[in-house]
């Protein structure tokens, strides 16, 4: 028997259960870090990320007085970056990546990022997710290279990246009209 699993047991842990999910560092950070366990969805945890910020976004813009969207949501980004470097940081420490895959509070970030401005609408809405889940799969420069900063910080900052070239990107479509 594994050291882990004569642990488990003497936890009280059932042998079913043990080796199965164990949070990554403390409880806060793994559920920020994971973004409430979207995180932990297969396939592709980034773009369940992304996929659920823009639902949550998309309910939220609609309740929202036009006016207040746009501090609204640079509101929300900075609190998650606030709160997603140190829980990012945590979770990537106790399990010992550098950037695991199940942490996408970054991709909460860069998606907000990539909505700022933009009109509530279908269209707008997976306008943002198309972009921002391609600056973040491709990386342009000099996305990748924010990768190598030290843990959390490395781990959030490609995302704001990709998520600033999103956003360029989803206000020239909008400003030319080609998304109404």
């Amino acid at each position: 028997m594994t050291k882990a699993a004569d642990i488990d047991r003497r936890a009280g842990v059932p042998p079913a259960v043990a080796g199965q999910f164990r949070p990554a560092g403390p409880l806060w950070a793994t559920l920020i870090a994971t973004f409430f366990g979207i995180g932990r969805l297969r396939p592709g945890p980034g773009t369940w990320g992304s996929a659920a910020t823009v639902l949550l976004w998309a309910a939220l813009s609609y309740q929202l007085s036009p006016t207040l969207r746009v501090p609204a949501v640079v509101a929300l980004i900075i609190l998650v970056v606030i709160i997603g470097i140190p829980a990012a940081t945590q979770v990537c420490r106790a399990s010992g990546s550098k950037d695991p895959q199940f942490v996408v509070i970054d991709e909460v970030a860069g998606q907000l990022i990539a909505l700022i401005a933009v009109p509530p609408a279908w269209k707008t809405f997976l306008a943002g997710f198309i972009l921002f889940r391609v600056f973040d799969i491709v990386k342009p420069p000099p996305v990748r290279q924010l990768e190598h900063l030290p843990e959390g910080t490395g781990i959030m900052l490609d995302d704001i990246a990709a998520g600033i070239y999103a956003l360029i990107v989803m206000q020239l479509l909008l400003h030319f009209g080609l998304l109404k």
